[in-house]
């Protein structure tokens, strides 16, 4: 079956989206390492599944559900996100989902995914699910999902279809629970943003997925580019509809602000002020948009480490393990420390990131200099807020990265035109 020009586009976009936002460290050998679980339980999607549990996992560990975009791979979402490089400061578990169909993307358009029980990819996804918390005590209460275009859609599906299984999703250019709803993969009409209902409509088509439910709704959050030429942005608008209208709530937002430049975060919150749906759109964004893990940590409530332990047993599957890296050289006492390294370059660019790390005390925020060479020039950027140009470049923290623990770290990204520095000489204030 060959890849039609749409979906293919959708895999285009949506690789160099990941590879753009990938903040992972280079890391020693350890003995946590991604593995492949089978017979996880029941599979109608013939889906293959991996699962990345850190060497030191909280005692009631969450579990965070990772799902791939188009033509990707479990693997690959794995080594093109920083989930498990967080998992590794935090201690919950990651489950990467992986298709095998020939197209290459999770079925978010049949009854029986649309459906509780019904069978098809969404129910693989909560089999795999259902398994890490039978066999590692992950915590049902903190089970989230997140996924970026194909995988983003899916995860639409599961908040709606399996609301009893998933506390609350995060959605990287998707589309509304249904949208895609009929005989194909691919739905054009959905997909350009030609397919708009009243709050009420889509609000029954996610009822409907689970009837006579009565339970908590999950939380979601959406993430969508203005300028997204695959998937309209449209859909975010529909997105926001949808999740208000299942939460109950009005579609006048309780609360606006700019987390970052070029951001838009509008939040939705009950009459007990929990922010249900938050839905952030980001100015002059194609398809190709950053994903900020640790914001979504952050909305899921993962960013606090629990009381971390070894795991009590190899993974399933087994094999042989290396023992974890001693500690390294710490940041000092107070204060904070920056290292800068390139993740990707070609000619006449780069993509870089700067790992931030707390001394011997808490901060509350931090702003790194950031000399850049004579014409280089940032294009893009996430996780930060960027002032100044070339040697004068300064970054402070957003809303959701300033406050880090003693000996702590977070990460910020950008991508810019001309040579890639070398060793800049970072300074990092503690705020």
């Amino acid at each position: 079956m060959r890849l039609p020009k749409a979906l293919h586009a959708l895999w285009i976009v949506a690789a160099a989206a990941v590879v753009a936002a990938t903040l992972l460290v280079a890391s020693p050998a350890r003995a946590a390492s991604l593995t492949e679980v089978t017979n996880f339980g029941a599979n109608p999607g013939n889906l293959r599944m991996y699962l990345y549990v850190p060497d030191r996992v909280a005692a009631r560990p969450g579990l965070l559900v990772a799902v791939h975009y188009c033509t990707g791979s479990g693997p690959a979402f794995y080594n093109g996100t920083e989930y498990a490089r967080l998992a590794d400061q935090y201690g919950y578990i990651v489950v990467y989902p992986s298709v095998t169909a020939s197209d290459g993307c999770f079925d978010v358009a049949s009854t029986a995914t649309l459906t509780h029980n019904g069978g098809s990819d969404s129910l693989s996804i909560v089999s795999m699910t259902r398994y890490v918390q039978q066999n590692y005590n992950a915590d049902p209460a903190r089970t989230f999902v997140t996924g970026v275009s194909s995988g983003a859609m899916m995860t639409n599906v599961l908040l709606g279809a399996y609301p009893d299984v998933f506390r609350a999703g995060s959605a990287f250019a998707g589309v509304p629970f249904g949208c895609f709803a009929g005989p194909s993969k691919w739905n054009s009409q959905c997909a350009q943003g030609q397919l708009t209902r009243t709050p009420q409509q889509w609000g029954d088509l996610v009822r409907n997925a689970y009837p006579g439910y009565t339970g908590p709704r999950p939380r979601v959050q959406l993430w969508h580019g203005t300028n997204d030429e695959t998937l309209s942005y449209v859909n975010f608008g529909e997105a926001v509809k949808q999740w208000t209208n299942v939460h109950g709530l009005s579609q006048t937002p309780t609360s606006t602000d700019s987390p970052q430049s070029g951001w838009t975060r509008t939040r939705y919150a009950n009459s007990s002020g929990q922010v249900q749906v938050e839905a952030i759109s980001m100015a002059n964004t194609s398809h190709n948009l950053p994903v900020p893990a640790s914001a979504v940590i952050a909305f899921f409530g993962l960013n606090t480490a629990g009381p971390s332990n070894p795991p009590t047993s190899d993974p399933p599957t087994g094999g042989p393990t290396t023992p974890p890296p001693g500690p390294g050289p710490g940041p000092g006492q107070g204060g904070c420390t920056a290292a800068f390294r390139v993740t990707s370059s070609w000619q006449g660019g780069y993509v870089a990131a700067v790992r931030v790390t707390a001394g011997g005390t808490a901060i509350n925020g931090w702003r790194v200099s950031l000399p850049l060479p004579a014409g280089s020039t940032v294009v893009n950027s996430w996780s930060g807020q960027f002032s100044g140009t070339g040697a004068t470049t300064q970054v402070s923290n957003v809303s959701y990265n300033g406050r880090l623990a003693a000996n702590t770290a977070t990460e910020f990204g950008f991508q810019a035109n001309g040579t890639a520095p070398t060793t800049p000489a970072l300074t990092c204030t503690a705020l």
